[in-house]
């Protein structure tokens, strides 16, 4: 088993170089990462629908899609993340118990009862604190997990925070549970690397063939190169979503009330109607259909409306209220 030392807290590479250690090494493989303040969506998700795009535009956190199923979920340096990678029988190819049960062993060694329930969780006196997703590559398996060790509440709320009536759609929605951090239970203080320091000692003691690797230049290299084609692109991020209806309702004391009614297709805007009780010295039908076609993404959308003065087709709006109105 190689125990993969990874350093890098950029969550585009991160997610990346799951994928290329699944389809590029041999050996079984064992990870511990962190990523700085990040998003990341199950493979299966609406990512609009999943985030709230005011908090994570303002604060510039990066929203990435994984490959594996599952909810949402909001990482930054408190919370350690976990992955396994394994050659996988076929009828053991889907088993959360056996890639969770060395995290429980940890646990159990810091005097800390946890236990696994449900689907995919670990739980402390009932409180989630780890969720875990599978994906399958051929024949082999790659696991992980999350690990809320001195995460920040309040920004995981705030992050994942969005209205449930603005989307209509057949994605899988993030189940929201009570949480709890790792360091509110041990006996003796430690910080988020001495805790993985522990993992990692655990798993050298668990597996007889483990041993350390690192990666190599030609692996940045290659990893890299899935960042930028595939981990940092809006297609993949975005674009991947299923389809989806948004609906979103805008009331202002200058215009009144305007409806913005979308179907979305893998990300492009295939419909639009706008409603409300406003005026305009031109038909809104002029903006629907400058808008039919291209990405539900607001780069897009504000190049695309630059031929049209917003407050003459919806009197006294602006075209960053417009833009709200949108996502």
């Amino acid at each position: 088993m190689l125990i993969i030392r990874r350093h890098a807290t950029d969550p585009y590479f991160n997610l990346a170089t799951e994928e290329y250690v699944l389809k590029n090494f041999n050996e079984n493989s064992f990870m511990l990462w962190r990523n700085a303040p990040s998003i990341i969506v199950g493979k299966h998700q609406n990512t609009l629908a999943e985030i709230n795009i005011e908090y994570v535009k303002k604060n510039n956190i990066p929203v990435v899609r994984r490959l594996s199923g599952g909810g949402a979920v909001f990482h930054d340096l408190g919370n350690l993340n976990f992955t396994f990678i394994q050659i996988g029988q076929d009828e053991q190819l889907i088993d959360f118990r056996k890639y969770t049960e060395p995290i429980i062993e940890v646990l159990l060694k810091l005097d800390i009862k946890a236990k696994f329930e449900g689907r995919n969780d670990l739980t402390i006196e009932g409180k989630k604190f780890s969720g875990n997703a599978e994906h399958i590559w051929k024949n082999r398996v790659l696991h992980h997990g999350t690990l809320l060790f001195s995460a920040k509440m309040i920004d995981l709320g705030l992050a994942l925070n969005v209205d449930p009536l603005k989307f209509q759609d057949k994605s899988v929605k993030s189940v929201h549970s009570r949480v709890t951090n790792i360091s509110e239970h041990l006996k003796e203080s430690m910080d988020v690397l001495q805790f993985a320091d522990e993992i990692q000692y655990h798993i050298v003691e668990k597996y007889p063939d483990a041993h350390f690797y690192d990666l190599t230049n030609e692996d940045h290299r290659n990893i890299d190169i899935l960042v930028q084609e595939k981990y940092k692109t809006w297609d993949w991020n975005f674009g991947y979503s299923p389809k989806y209806n948004f609906k979103k309702v805008l009331r202002t004391v200058k215009s009144g009330t305007i409806e913005f009614d979308l179907d979305v297709q893998n990300g492009i805007i295939m419909q639009i109607k706008i409603f409300g009780d406003f005026f305009g010295k031109h038909d809104v039908e002029e903006i629907e259909n400058s808008l039919k076609g291209i990405a539900h993404r607001e780069d897009t959308i504000t190049q695309a409306l630059k031929p049209f003065p917003v407050s003459e087709y919806i009197t006294n709006l602006t075209l960053k209220e417009f833009l709200q109105g949108m996502f």
